[in-house]
């Protein structure tokens, strides 16, 4: 009598796979249960199973085949170490060091550094304004763990949106005088995801990229796969021509910073608008390294010359002056929810979490209060005082109008050790080489924020003139003992003198 439960299988099925329904099923099989009391686990004894063995011996061409790719695998380890010494040999190789600031009253802006917690003064952080250690933002920040826990939970579309989330949207959008705002994990992913999600679905779109913009626009641009060319840093005659150029009624982004990271030079941001703007392209404009310090609300420097309304799509970040982590754009509701709607990096990785989003919207609040129009007016003075002290040491500097004050020292060797030169003397700045900026273009970028006193400065510029002799670079010494070598005459920067900085309202004309 044929087996009813093997009678339901394919014939094809049974040969193939009949020794696997023996083992597994043999035992339920009130005919076969017998037999496998007698056999026990010798299956070699078993016909059925010997003449339906799932395992057969593959055949000879097979064989050879895979014999043919066998030997040496790749040496994956041997490469990456190329790579590596490479980054060492031309002096590009990151070294992280390791300094864990400090934020209390009276101690900040110093750090710990290295094995024994020396402290040291920081002049490279970009928590532009102290922020990150001012009350009002701990306080927020500490609540919101209290209440909400540490963790979104979850991705924006999966248990990571909170009011508070939509909070934090409203008042960038409030800020920046836009109707609708989006945050991001950081302003990298804002800017990548943004650029690249609407170079790509904008139909046959053209990008005009500035020729000094940060490494997020250009990976953005660059997985949109839109056709792109680059005008001149900060050059809008250069841009009209290549705009003049250009098919008319094509959608075109015009993308660009307000002020550059490592220059410190402030684009002409109107006239860059009015050109992008004559051709009918959209401007996307970066204002990571100007909000929160320039404009009476703190909204960056279309705020400050009063022409919000000129940029189409701003992008800001919540980690540098407003002392928390992530990005951020600001645009129009339809523009906005197009990216929400159809940017990877913005759907797919998580949310920001509540201290993050508490911290953020009271350090945006604090810096549009009077306090913080102090605290600029404070950072602009104390800046003014190192570019001018810098100035009177005949120590280099770039020209620079913003609050990043550059010190060129060309060579990745040399601007390295000038770096060890001042640490050793109590002052971390991070050296800035390839691939941050071109070869040859090396750099010291200070940063000095409203907690630094004339007498930290006065300590710097002694130590970095004794760093120049130290590594035989050479520089425009003229004075000596703060009187010039030549006439005499007694040289002091006087902070006293300074104005208070203000903050240009926009005039409308009826």
């Amino acid at each position: 009598m044929p087996c009813p439960f093997l009678k339901s299988l394919s014939p094809a099925y049974v040969r193939n796979y009949g020794a696997n329904l023996l083992k597994q099923y043999g035992n339920y099989c009130p005919i076969l249960t017998r037999g496998f009391r007698t056999l026990g686990d010798d299956e070699t004894k078993c016909p059925f199973i010997q003449q339906n063995s799932i395992v057969s011996e593959a055949p000879k061409e097979m064989t050879e085949d895979i014999h043919s790719r066998s030997g040496p695998s790749y040496s994956y380890e041997k490469f990456f170490n190329e790579q590596i010494s490479a980054k060492k040999k031309d002096y590009s190789y990151r070294v992280f060091r390791k300094v864990s600031r400090l934020a209390a009253e009276g101690v900040y802006p110093a750090a710990l550094e290295g094995p024994d917690n020396r402290q040291v003064t920081v002049w490279c952080a970009n928590d532009y304004l102290g922020t990150s250690r001012h009350a009002t933002v701990q306080e927020a920040a500490v609540s919101a763990i209290r209440a909400h826990g540490t963790g979104a939970g979850g991705t924006r579309n999966i248990a990571g949106n909170s009011q508070m989330t939509e909070k934090l949207e409203a008042e960038i959008a409030k800020l920046h005088n836009k109707p609708a705002a989006l945050i991001f994990s950081s302003c990298f992913v804002a800017n990548d995801a943004t650029l690249s999600t609407l170079a790509k679905i904008l139909p046959n779109c053209i990008v005009y990229s500035d020729a000094g913009n940060h490494a997020s626009m250009i990976q953005g641009i660059r997985n949109s796969r839109a056709p792109k060319h680059i005008f001149r840093h900060n050059d809008p005659i250069h841009l009209r021509e290549l705009l003049e150029a250009s098919p008319a009624g094509v959608p075109k982004l015009v993308v660009f910073e307000t002020v550059h990271s490592m220059s410190g030079a402030i684009c002409p941001l109107e006239e860059m608008c009015n050109i992008a703007h004559e051709y009918g392209a959209l401007t996307f404009v970066d204002e990571v390294h100007a909000v929160g310090l320039y404009g009476k609300s703190g909204a960056g420097i279309g705020e400050e010359r009063g022409i919000q309304d000129k940029i189409d799509i701003v992008s800001g970040t919540l980690g540098k002056a407003y002392g928390n982590v992530g990005g951020y754009i600001a645009g129009s509701s339809l523009l906005v929810d197009t990216v929400r709607s159809l940017a990877p990096g913005f759907i797919f990785t998580t949310a920001l979490p509540p201290p993050v989003l508490a911290g953020s919207l009271a350090s945006i609040r604090l810096l549009a209060s009077e306090e913080g129009r102090g605290l600029r007016s404070k950072h602009q003075a104390i800046v003014r005082y190192l570019k001018l002290s810098l100035l009177v040491a005949g120590l280099p500097q770039m020209p620079s109008v913003s609050h990043i004050v550059p010190v060129p020292i060309t060579g990745a060797d040399k601007v390295a050790a000038v770096a060890d030169s001042l640490m050793k003397r109590g002052h971390y700045v991070q050296a800035i080489n390839y691939p941050t900026v071109a070869r040859g273009t090396e750099r010291l970028r200070f940063a000095p924020g409203p907690y630094h006193t004339p007498e930290m400065i006065d300590s710097l510029i002694t130590a970095l003139i004794e760093a120049f002799h130290e590594n035989d670079i050479l520089f425009n010494e003229f004075l000596k003992n703060g009187t010039c070598r030549e006439c005499s005459m007694e040289y002091k920067v006087d902070l006293s003198h300074e104005e208070v900085y203000k903050y240009p309202m926009r005039v409308e004309v009826a």
